[in-house]
């Protein structure tokens, strides 16, 4: 058995960056110079303090939001945008990791021709300090105006590839020098179970980047339900969570000036809840923490009251998702839909939670939401693709 080791405490740093949508793979690039950018500065500032051992990027640093704003056919963005994990793109962060010798966690849209042909999914992957790809999830549970494949969306070929244990859906990556760290990303987050899976799994970081308005502007000082979320997230599970938000998006270069969706509030959460770092601003910024994974360790083995997964009566729950509620392989043999016709599929999943007695009917039937916009087509996209021709005006 080899000798472990402590783990000396370090410093975490999230980054929320400025964020172009691209109208191909090849419109990275320019994301890539922003980040290098931000990454050396933060480093730079940040490494006078403590080591820096983890940098993590926000959703939509790397490939933007183009296929969710245009509503693109799924398997154009899938050809035309999105990237192989590893690829130019991890070679380039991969330098950076080892130039700082530091783990880079990333968020993009990628391909997995290994699970299924045409389809891309919302990736989390982590990047160590030899500039290695050690870590790839993908996002499970995604919000009503996403393209994005999931896992539970082409389950049955999921299942046969990585097996159904809650390590097929959220592995988490073990070290001796950083500790175990889990991945989700922004919607994940809205489901208690992702994060008890994780810690289930043995996560003690949890990454978690990027929420929009209104969830990150009720409240103040600000971060909304998604600061409640993390914060209950480490509290329930005593662990860490890393949690950037996305910078201001130009959604298409002919935009004058950006729009910021997720009005900032980056944070990083303690073991116990508690906000360790905060900023209020996402223009290329930064938060920064200290990382005890030794301490983390002592207080999950060492307390007998806030440390809750150690008392946790499974059985109490184990029937609670014996009935399905969204419908599973949606997107195994057929292209994934638009966002319009994918409404449908969560009004019957309200409509399946009234009959069976989870929600109750409202005494008046209003209009709820709807999509407004109509989506493009692979031809109507071809014409608007003109204007990331001169991106520099």
């Amino acid at each position: 058995m080899q000798e472990r080791k402590p783990i000396a405490p370090y410093m975490a740093v999230g980054l929320s960056t400025v964020s172009y949508g691209i109208s191909e793979r090849k419109d990275i690039a320019r994301n890539l110079d922003i980040i290098e950018d931000c990454i050396r500065g933060a480093v730079d500032t940040v490494n006078i303090n403590m080591p820096v051992k983890i940098v993590a990027l926000a959703e939509g640093a790397l490939t933007g939001f183009s296929d969710e704003v245009f509503d693109l056919p799924h398997v154009t963005a899938a050809r035309d945008l999105f990237i192989d994990i590893p690829g130019e793109e991890t070679e380039r962060l991969g330098k950076l990791a080892r130039e700082f010798q530091t783990y880079i966690i990333v968020q993009c849209k990628a391909r997995w021709p290994e699970v299924i042909k045409d389809r891309y999914f919302n990736t989390l992957f982590i990047i160590n300090p030899e500039g290695k790809v050690v870590h790839k999830a993908a996002k499970n549970h995604i919000w009503c105006r996403e393209r994005s494949c999931t896992p539970h969306d082409v389950y049955d070929r999921w299942v046969e590839l990585f097996g159904d244990g809650i390590e097929a859906f959220y592995p988490v990556l073990k070290t001796d020098d950083i500790g175990n760290i889990g991945t989700i990303c922004c919607s994940d987050g809205e489901y208690p179970e992702a994060v008890r899976a994780l810690a289930f799994n043995g996560a003690e970081v949890v990454y978690r980047p990027s929420e929009a308005m209104p969830m990150t502007g009720s409240g103040y000082p600000g971060g909304g339900s998604w600061m409640i979320q993390n914060r209950g997230h480490a509290e329930f599970n005593a662990l860490y969570m890393l949690c950037p938000n996305v910078g201001p998006v130009f959604v298409h270069p002919g935009m004058q000036h950006p729009f910021n969706v997720g009005g900032g509030n980056s944070h990083i959460v303690d073991y116990r809840g508690e906000i360790m770092s905060y900023s209020p601003s996402n223009y290329n910024t930064v938060v920064a923490a200290i990382i005890d994974i030794e301490a983390l360790r002592q207080f999950r083995v060492m307390n007998l009251n806030s440390n809750w997964t150690k008392d946790l009566r499974t059985e109490l729950f184990k029937h609670m998702y014996d009935q399905p509620i969204h419908p599973k392989n949606l997107w195994l043999n057929q292209e994934p839909k638009h966002h319009a016709e994918v409404d449908e599929v969560y009004r019957a999943n309200i409509k399946r939670l009234i009959e069976r007695g989870a929600y109750t009917r409202p005494y008046h039937d209003f209009p709820g939401a709807r999509c407004l916009s109509a989506p493009l087509s692979e031809e109507e996209w071809e014409n608007m693709k003109s204007l990331w021709k001169n991106p520099e005006k």
